[in-house]
């Protein structure tokens, strides 16, 4: 008896770290500060790195993240080779592969154009682009807005856009002069050009393409909707408890509003 006992306490210490983590889901990032970035030592940073890591800690899980550029984590959350893809909107198409959780970050989709272009350009609506000899670029995968995925069915609006894979290399094509515009997250697009030294030559335009917040894509193949269910609880308590703004005010060149979701009022050139 007691040899049985004694064999029973070493398959349960061998066993206990395997157990801690049992619950291990594979999280897309790809370097996007202020959202997603390496620090000094690899680790993935970011506001919603970060907060991806305390919603899953407080689920007993943790993340492995997994770099991907978008179109290739869209593919792999379809197969269910992915289980969590961060900063989505949400589609009717992705609808059929993917659950979303509740909202986690605000931050506007503007255009933003190079300064020569500015002069000659001037659109209340993103359709209004369709009808002009303006060249648009485009992350390919990337869903801008409800609109922008309707206006992109067509063989018009597509024929004034330029399909990219890089965002920061499209940022030196604007500066060049070979694009006029890219639509990106304003917060992000404006902390790039300031690190890239293009702020005097690329400005952010009035257009708003979208404000839908961004919100987490769970694998249908891979997860079930009990565990959506139970982040979209365990971040409402994030929320609510003050987490959510200590976590992401360091990395947001802004005053955080944990109601707004993002920064309590909106960014100015």
């Amino acid at each position: 008896m007691p040899q049985s006992r004694t064999l029973l306490c070493l398959l349960l210490l061998i066993s206990a770290p395997a157990l801690s983590w049992a619950c291990e889901k594979t999280v897309r990032w790809a370097n996007d500060p202020p959202y997603d970035m390496p620090d000094s030592n690899m680790h993935v940073r970011g506001a919603t790195s970060d907060l991806l890591r305390e919603v899953l800690r407080r689920m007993d899980c943790k993340p492995r993240f997994i770099e991907l550029p978008w179109a290739r984590g869209l593919r792999n959350l379809e197969n269910g080779s992915l289980d969590i893809l961060p900063g989505a909107l949400i589609t009717p198409e992705r609808e059929t592969f993917a659950y979303f959780s509740a909202p986690i970050h605000r931050s506007p989709n503007v255009l933003f154009m190079n300064r020569e272009a500015s002069r000659r350009f001037a659109f209340d609506s993103l359709s209004h682009i369709s009808h002009s000899n303006f060249r648009l670029g485009i992350q390919i995968g990337v869903i801008y807005s409800s609109e922008y995925a309707e206006l992109i069915k067509h063989s018009d609006f597509r024929a004034r856009t330029v399909p990219v894979t890089d965002r920061r290399g499209a940022w030196q094509m604007l500066s060049a002069g070979r694009l006029d515009g890219l639509i990106a997250d304003e917060v992000t697009g404006l902390l790039e050009l300031q690190q890239l030294g293009l702020t005097r030559q690329i400005i952010r335009s009035q257009l708003v393409v979208s404000e839908e917040p961004a919100v987490v894509a769970f694998s249908r193949k891979s997860l079930q909707p009990e565990f959506v269910e139970q982040f979209n609880a365990v971040l409402a308590t994030v929320v609510a408890d003050g987490t959510y703004a200590r976590i992401t005010q360091p990395y947001l060149p802004c005053i955080v509003s944990a109601a707004n979701l993002g920064c309590r009022a909106a960014s100015a050139e």
